[in-house]
């Protein structure tokens, strides 16, 4: 029986690179001189430290770009408050999503039992296991899955024959 797996992965690699190139950037802009404006990466934490709400806004204009030049999928940062710290300085941090959580795993499966297709969906930890009689029939749950979820990004792998 044919299957295949949803995931939702980001290249940390790729993603470190992007935040090196986008604090080079910074530290390079006259704007920014004499300022914290910083990015600092801790595994799957991504937090901007600046003097003010505008310079936050201003290094995300400089962070997301690069990340999309790096084929990092920006959809993967979930966006937290922005917090002051001591004296005059703003932080944002940014949670780096990888796998798929419960919500929309549920969220998916409910999606491919709703659209009648005669495929079999399953969680199984981080990732959903999609298994169908035919090739042609998985094809089509991709389609729909594409097509519906557009708010995580997501990478259909591991195809059995």
């Amino acid at each position: 029986m044919p299957s295949f797996d949803i995931t939702s992965e980001v290249d940390l690699v790729a993603l470190k690179n992007a935040v090196e190139v986008a604090n080079r950037k910074i530290a390079n802009r006259y704007d920014f001189k004499g300022t914290s404006a910083t990015i600092e990466q801790a595994d799957k934490l991504l937090t901007l430290i600046g003097d003010s709400h505008f310079q936050l806004e201003q290094m995300m204009a400089i962070l997301l770009p690069e990340m999309t030049g790096k084929k990092v999928d920006v959809r993967c940062l979930e966006h937290g408050e922005v917090q002051k710290v001591g004296g005059n300085k703003v932080k944002q941090e940014l949670k780096v999503r990888v796998g798929i959580e419960q919500e929309p795993a549920k969220k998916i499966v409910r999606i491919l039992k709703d659209s009648k297709l005669k495929v079999q969906a399953a969680i199984q930890g981080e990732a959903v296991r999609v298994s169908g009689a035919k090739r042609d029939v998985l094809q089509d749950a991709i389609a729909l899955v594409k097509k519906e979820v557009t708010d995580l990004p997501l990478q259909y792998g591991n195809f059995r024959d």
